[in-house]
């Protein structure tokens, strides 16, 4: 369901082996400079590092598995998961916590921790400097993803320089690329990208803090066009999941018509998918093939219209 990408070096990690946090302004663990790893051998202390003694944090190369981490802690804890997190409505802070590359899905690549859970983004947040705005309704939805003070962090195919935290809850928020990242609690097993898309704002994470599946990421761009109008289309097919994997159902123009399902879409021409019944609410024109339609911020496609 997903695969984890070849673990970093851990010679390139020899002159970042501890991240610690910087300070920051208030008190609510919401914002905050983030603290991050110098990636270059033999560079100078960063304004981070010099921050000495602040979080303790270990950044550890590998895997937790590889590193002997305890499989009842940390991202494998049965309170760690998204769904169980959500529920219980209060903060998890992690012993432990695993920054992986790899993929789920659609989205390659998408950073995963140490469970298989993919991490998103929140575009309503800052990166420059790292702020969270979500919390109370959203943070019970979009559990943040935290680690303990004194915690490890174990990280495999993913830039040191690139992770960082923010103060949060009396433990310290992830940030990947200076974004804070976050579980989604609808993502019921490893490898679930139920998340992608939702509200137009969140999106997979990249191990460079971009958005997965989206233009100007790194993942993989969805098949659609808003340039260079293609023929409108005269029928299309719906199917179950993404990849074009049955069940499916085949729907005939004109006008606007009712979708059952909503994981991917075969169309030879031009025509627009709805988030709502009558073809109302958020609309995208699609001129092609999309394999999957969460990744293009529409994981409940409702209806279709035709526009010939």
């Amino acid at each position: 369901m997903f695969r984890t990408a070849r673990a970093t070096s851990l010679a390139a990690l020899s002159a970042a082996a501890i991240l610690l946090l910087s300070a920051c302004e208030g008190t609510d663990g919401s914002s905050g400079a983030a603290a991050r790893a110098s990636g270059d051998a033999g560079a100078g202390a960063s304004p981070s590092a010099a921050a000495a003694g602040a979080a303790g944090l270990s950044l550890l190369s590998g895997t937790a598995r590889q590193n002997g981490a305890d499989p009842n802690s940390g991202d494998l804890a049965p309170a760690a998961a998204p769904a169980v997190a959500a529920a219980a409505k209060k903060p998890v802070a992690r012993a432990w916590v695993q920054l992986s590359s790899g993929k789920a899905g659609a989205l390659d690549p998408v950073v995963l921790n140490g469970a298989g859970f993919t991490l998103y983004r929140f575009d309503k947040d800052t990166a420059n400097p790292s702020k969270s705005n979500c919390s109370g309704a959203c943070a019970d939805t979009w559990p943040p993803y935290l680690v303990a003070k004194g915690g490890k962090v174990f990280i495999d195919g993913i830039q040191p320089s690139a992770i960082g935290f923010i103060p949060r809850d009396g433990a310290l928020q992830v940030t990947i690329g200076g974004w804070p990242v976050y579980l989604f609690s609808k993502d019921t097993k490893p490898g679930d990208t139920n998340g992608q898309g939702v509200g137009g704002t969140w999106f997979g994470v990249t191990p460079d803090g971009k958005k997965a599946g989206q233009p100007g990421g790194t993942g993989t761009p969805p098949v659609t066009s808003t340039t260079a109008p293609a023929a409108p289309a005269r029928n299309a097919t719906f199917f179950d999941s993404a990849d074009f994997a049955d069940p499916a159902e085949g729907i005939t123009g004109p006008d606007c018509k009712p979708v059952r399902f909503s994981g991917s879409l075969r169309i030879g021409g031009a025509a627009k998918i709805w988030d709502g019944p009558n073809c109302t609410g958020k609309s995208l024109l699609v001129q092609g093939d999309v394999r999957d339609l969460a990744a293009v911020g529409f994981p409940a496609v409702k209806s279709i219209r035709f526009l010939g």
